[in-house]
């Protein structure tokens, strides 16, 4: 019988290695020409003496900077809320569904919306023109490209908290973490500490530990996004991000390598705010309030009932996600009823005349619909059978040691990532290659299907395939049989999340596409800069029907078969 269990358990040497190969040699590629690109002394010695690069950094640092805080507060406030006292599986899982909705819309399309909802001549003031305003004519208001960055700070917290959420659940779902937590907060309740206090005192402290790669992330894309920027963000002056893209497309080398040496100046930005922020919770004023007594805490944690507070605090908890879905379902609303305005003088609240013209250009150029669906299934899928075979055939030493070149894409900057996978379909003879925009796309979604899928795959209860073994079944038999379809709603959901990020990806199409290909994301951001308002919401609306369906389509596959 250990005989046949260990052969069972054996696996091939070469495979493991094959499959790092495969991932490591492009993303190691990439990361040597980014380096490459910055080590020119002229674009560092451009970038200093340019007189808009300390504004543009202190933009990008105070937009970036609030986002990452103000999302990781409100994850971490909601989660409070609602894991109080860690739910049971139907919570959990409700929950998680809650979440697939926001998450698959795009940051571009979330921006588009907000810009339609929040821009002068928007939904929201043409609602309180004819009763509280008396405008005639739309206000010079900088609602939405502000000097301050508060519009781009507002769509980048509203879409990193359920990301937030999302990666946060996971880890709670593991069967190693949430039992042992809340066996914790039970302990923690019996010694006098309320539900929430014991949250933030026991369940907190190690829980975001394990959100240090999501966490990354989110301080990398908030310092570093272009996409969203050129949409909602600020022009006078631009965040750095902006420049270094506006740098980088231009035809002189000496402003691409300012370009360069500007992605690497946000490179190093993050790099310093991440190190502070870890050394700020190892502080001795840190720990001090982390062990403080309950009582310090109790009345914070539990105001005193028919107060102000308290009724707030319940409308708002009741459904915590209520408040994020209610924001994301008035902006799909703005993007389906924009898509379909005609003549819409200021400031009648609904259009003079209605009309498809928007959605028949977009039916009419089908050619960037198919080529961002066949893309983003194609990457997706490729990113879910590598990662699959990384989590089946791998050693978890091997798995351990790789995970930190694996997240690559999600720990750089946009701007460098994007340098960087560029001279690599240079240098391999791919650019603007069908090829080398399947790769890049691949690149990309390759960590989040692996951060999706890894939880539940490490998670799955081996004593079922020492079972398959001793009956004598073959270990593909054993996957084909009970493991995969028992993890049928992980790998649906993980594929339905490498799509979304496809679909999303910007910078990657416009520099190894060479503006070749043209999909849903490069179309409406595209758009956004120009007056064809309906056909912008109806590009928009498309970026987030498409990863809908998808997700929609993985929740039926992954739900349970009745027998």
């Amino acid at each position: 019988m250990t005989q046949s269990i260990a052969v069972f358990k054996a696996i091939p040497p070469p495979c493991p290695a094959l499959l790092l190969t495969l991932a490591a040699l492009p993303l190691g590629w990439s990361l040597w020409a980014a380096v490459q690109a910055g080590l020119d002394p002229v674009g560092w010695m451009a970038l200093w003496q340019d007189p808009q690069t300390l504004r543009a950094l202190a933009m990008s640092l105070w937009t970036g900077l609030l986002a990452s805080i103000l999302s990781t507060a409100v994850a971490a406030w909601l989660l409070c809320r609602t894991f109080s006292a860690l739910p049971d599986a139907t919570v959990s899982t409700r929950l998680a569904r809650g979440l697939a909705p926001l998450l698959a819309l795009p940051h571009v399309a979330l921006a588009i919306g907000l810009v339609a909802l929040l821009a002068p001549s928007g939904w929201l003031l043409r609602l309180l023109s004819p009763w509280a305003t008396g405008f005639s004519a739309p206000p010079p208001w900088p609602t939405t490209q502000d000097p301050w960055g508060l519009g781009l700070v507002a769509v980048l917290v509203l879409k990193e908290t359920p990301f937030l959420l999302w990666a946060a659940l996971a880890q709670l779902q593991r069967p190693e973490v949430g039992p042992q937590l809340q066996q914790q907060l039970r302990l923690a309740q019996t010694l006098g500490y309320s539900a929430r206090s014991a949250w933030w005192r026991v369940a907190w402290p190690q829980l975001w530990p394990r959100l240090l790669g999501p966490l990354l992330a989110v301080l990398a894309y908030n310092l570093t996004v272009v996409d969203v920027a050129l949409v909602i963000g600020p022009g006078a002056p631009p965040t750095l991000a902006v420049l270094a893209w506006q740098w980088l497309q231009d035809a002189d080398p000496a402003t691409n390598a300012q370009g360069a040496a500007a992605a690497w100046l946000l490179a190093a930005a993050m790099a310093l705010a991440a190190a502070l922020a870890w050394s700020s919770t190892r502080s001795p004023l840190w720990r001090r309030r982390q062990t403080r007594g309950p009582d310090a805490m109790r009345a914070a944690a539990q105001p005193s009932p028919g107060t102000i507070t308290t009724i707030i605090i319940r409308a708002t908890t009741h459904q915590p996600l209520d408040w994020l879905l209610g924001v994301y379902l008035t902006v799909g609303l703005a993007l389906g009823l924009g898509s379909v305005t005609g003549s819409w003088p200021f400031p009648q609240l609904l259009p003079e005349t209605w009309s498809l013209a928007a959605w028949q250009s977009v039916m009419s150029s089908s050619t960037t619909l198919w080529v961002t669906t066949g893309l983003a299934l194609a990457s997706s899928l490729s990113a879910l059978l590598w990662a699959v075979a990384w989590l089946e055939l791998a050693p978890h030493s091997w798995q351990a040691k790789a995970q930190a070149l694996l997240y690559l894409p999600l720990a750089l900057p946009s701007v460098l990532w994007a340098l960087g996978l560029h001279q690599l379909a240079l240098a391999w003879g791919l650019d603007g290659q069908a090829s080398g925009l399947w790769l890049a796309h691949t690149l990309a979604c390759l960590p989040y299907v692996l951060l999706a899928l890894q939880g539940p795959y490490t998670s799955f209860d081996a004593r079922l395939a020492q079972l398959a073994a001793t009956l004598g079944r073959s270990h593909w038999a054993f996957l084909w049989q009970v493991k995969w379809p028992l993890l049928r709603a992980a790998l649906a959901a993980s594929l339905a999340v490498g799509f979304a990020v496809s679909v999303a990806q910007y910078l990657p199409t416009l520099y190894v596409g060479a503006g070749r290909f043209n999909t849903v994301s490069t179309e409406a951001v595209t758009l956004a800069s120009g007056g064809q308002r309906s056909l912008t919401a109806a590009y928009a609306g498309l970026q987030w029907l498409l990863p809908v369906l998808m997700f929609a389509l993985a929740a039926r596959l992954g739900r349970a078969r009745r027998l």
